[in-house]
């Protein structure tokens, strides 16, 4: 144990999307600043996603308000630290006439601002690579853009450190005593500790948290190649996102929708599977997800799950060719009563935690919240 500790201004727990985007927070006031992580890369919850920040559909209130927040700062920050956005914007797609109420009544609140509702099939000379035939209609919202994970959040470890960011790797943060931060070989000094945990609800984020009866939910991911040339132009969900995204499903009209979905596809629903897919740099599609909650998630995935999402992305992306490449599982904390967990022990420290799945599109603006209220 070094008997003279390193001082920083800063220290962050965690380099996952929520450790980094406190850490660049800190930087961006001038402060000293050091990463702690367990371990040697980034290899967690943040690099197994869609790398998607999306602000249409989140829950209203501050989940939504962060959300159109990160947004910006993404935009801010990507070309500065060198990560591609891959593609801009997002189409929902009204599958039935049930879904395209909900969207109409999305399109009249504040979070509808600047998103184009389309009735009908006719939208289809928008969005070619789409199945619009046979659709109630679409929505079209701007906000959303795209990045790729699994190169990003490295790429902005790799940023924050050529900006003068401390990162200690392989290391795990056993306790926090006042201002010293014990790790497992080495210890450090800090005026402000945040502790960003992720999807590590035991060692010292246990004692931090108060009595949360969090969770973790695993999902499961493809990458499929389609067909050479083809473009999706922009990310795509449909009906099952509209009774599990909060912004559409507390709306008055996705019960009725809930109740149609639950009789004619309630496997998927029960397997908590709503499409998104998105693309890549190199044409693949990342597509996915379930939800299944557990205290501790087996690592097996369903090939039975896998195929129904699948079954879903053709239903609305127009598919010739559809060879999977790669399929993964990730986890995500969840259980708290919002999207997010922001904890105060002391006056020095803060734990902090999205419990929704939402960091990649909320991270920055928590940060950033965090920070002017501290």
């Amino acid at each position: 144990m070094n008997n003279n500790p390193q001082h920083f201004d800063v220290i962050v727990v965690g380099a996952g999307i929520v450790g980094l985007a406190h850490a660049w927070m800190a930087l961006r006031r001038g402060l000293r600043v050091a990463v702690i992580d367990r371990d040697h890369r980034c290899v967690g919850a943040s690099i197994r996603n869609f790398g998607f920040v999306t602000v249409t559909g989140q829950r209203a209130g501050d989940t939504w308000r962060r959300a159109l927040r990160s947004r910006n700062l993404w935009a801010e920050l990507a070309p500065q630290a060198g990560i591609p956005v891959v593609h801009r914007g997002l189409w929902v797609v009204a599958q039935r006439a049930l879904a395209l109420d909900v969207l109409a009544e999305f399109a009249g609140t504040e979070m509808g601002a600047a998103c184009e509702l389309h009735l009908g099939s006719q939208w289809g000379g928008l969005a070619p690579a789409l199945r619009s035939e046979g659709t109630a209609g679409a929505m079209y919202s701007p906000h959303e853009l795209r990045v790729e994970s699994r190169s990003a959040i490295p790429r902005l470890a790799a940023w924050l450190q050529e900006q003068g960011v401390h990162f200690v790797w392989g290391q795990e943060v056993l306790a926090i005593e006042g201002d010293v931060v014990h790790g497992s070989q080495w210890q450090w000094r800090a005026e402000r500790v945040v502790v960003c945990p992720g999807t590590e609800l035991n060692g010292v984020a246990r004692r931090l948290l108060p009595d949360h009866a969090l969770k973790l939910t695993r999902l499961q991911m493809l990458r499929v190649r389609p067909e050479a040339g083809f473009q999706l132009g922009a990310a795509v969900m449909s009906d099952l996102s509209l009774v599990r995204y909060h912004g559409y499903a507390d709306l008055v009209n996705a019960a009725p929708l809930l109740a149609q979905l639950q009789d004619e596809c309630g496997q998927s629903l029960d397997d908590g599977i709503h499409l998104i897919a998105v693309q890549s740099e190199d044409g693949t599609l990342v597509v996915g997800d379930s939800h299944h909650p557990h205290d501790s998630p087996e690592p097996f995935a369903s090939e039975a799950v896998d195929r129904r999402i699948l079954h879903h992305l053709r239903e609305v992306v127009e598919l010739a060719e559809c060879e999977v490449i790669e399929r993964w599982t990730g986890v995500y904390p969840t259980g708290h009563s919002s999207d997010c967990l922001i904890e105060k022990p002391a006056p020095h420290l803060r734990l902090v935690m999205v419990t929704s799945g939402t960091g990649a599109s909320t991270a920055f603006g928590i940060a950033e919240e965090v920070f002017n209220t501290w």
